[in-house]
């Protein structure tokens, strides 16, 4: 941003969200970057009534009040689309968004979800992971983003388990309108837990469920084997859970943390169109957390 640019607000927009740590990682590399006028605050909308039904007038408001684009988080990634004016390529594929920038007049949705997560397992884990079949958990936005970026990973079968039956057919559909020829795209309630987790070579959580707010864990981790690999989306807390359960049965294991610093790095680019700093996102991360992140060596 030059010298005498309009400001860049930012708005992040889900529920229980007072905790969330992207304000701080945003605003520290927009000081470090020396981009006077930045500003990036959490707006929690779960006391809003009927919010999933007001985003467009919501984000009307706070445009009118000097915002200039949004984060997305739970549970608007999906309900946001109808508000907006267009879509990226990306977040059109995934139907999902968690970016909104205004161009023009026109607010337009992104999805940096699906290349943070990417990133993350190519940065977290040995190119040599066994990858064929993967246990997913979650169909909504995260899982959408996760889901594509499972596939692009290289994943030949997708079992995919989430509550809503809904949710889970829209999602299965988009995969295999898009995935290659011999890859396979499963979905089921969370019974089939029981034959897919055991089988599967990873399990990734892309629910809600295990975040500070909403303590607990996706499956029976006696499902868990030492052969998985099990990735978490939450980054407070570091370690979830299910993350703990996994290292407890010698699971290699995945932090949120990974996602959250590559899709913030993502995110601050496309709101700001300066590119940042990924180690030094990492460095303030770690510093917030009291413990280090991002690091390449895999987690035991």
């Amino acid at each position: 941003m030059t010298p005498g640019a309009t400001p860049i607000r930012i708005a992040l927009l889900g529920d229980d969200i007072a905790t969330s740590l992207s304000p701080r990682i945003h605003r520290a590399e927009a000081a470090a970057l020396g981009l006077a006028g930045f500003d990036y605050q959490a707006v929690d909308l779960a006391a809003e009534a009927d919010a999933h039904g007001r985003l467009g007038q919501i984000m009307g408001g706070l445009l009118t009040s000097g915002y200039t684009g949004f984060n997305i988080t739970h549970p608007y990634k999906q309900s946001i689309i109808r508000f907006l004016d267009g879509l990226s390529p990306q977040a059109e594929a995934l139907g999902a968004v968690n970016v909104v920038v205004c161009e023009a007049g026109k607010l337009i949705g992104h999805n940096t979800d699906q290349s943070g997560f990417l990133a993350a397992l190519q940065r977290n884990l040995p190119a040599d992971a066994e990858r064929h079949e993967v246990a997913l958990f979650g169909a909504g936005g995260a899982g959408s983003a996760v889901a594509h970026a499972l596939l692009e990973f290289g994943v030949q079968a997708l079992r995919i388990i989430d509550t809503d039956a809904g949710r889970l057919d829209s999602l299965a559909s988009l995969l295999r309108s898009r995935a290659t020829a011999g890859v396979q795209v499963d979905t089921g309630t969370p019974e089939r837990a029981t034959d897919w987790v055991p089988q599967a070579n990873a399990v990734v959580n892309a629910t809600p469920v295990g975040m500070e707010q909403i303590p607990g864990i996706p499956l029976d981790p006696t499902l868990l084997r030492s052969h998985h690999w099990v990735a978490d989306v939450i980054y407070r807390p570091v370690d979830t859970e299910l993350l703990r359960a996994a290292a407890a049965r010698g699971c290699r294991t995945v932090q949120g943390t990974g996602m959250f610093i590559e899709q913030a790095a993502d995110t601050f680019a496309l709101l700001t169109g300066d590119e940042p700093n990924r180690e030094r996102l990492r460095n303030e991360l770690s510093l917030v957390l009291g413990a280090p992140v991002g690091s390449r060596e895999t987690r035991k």
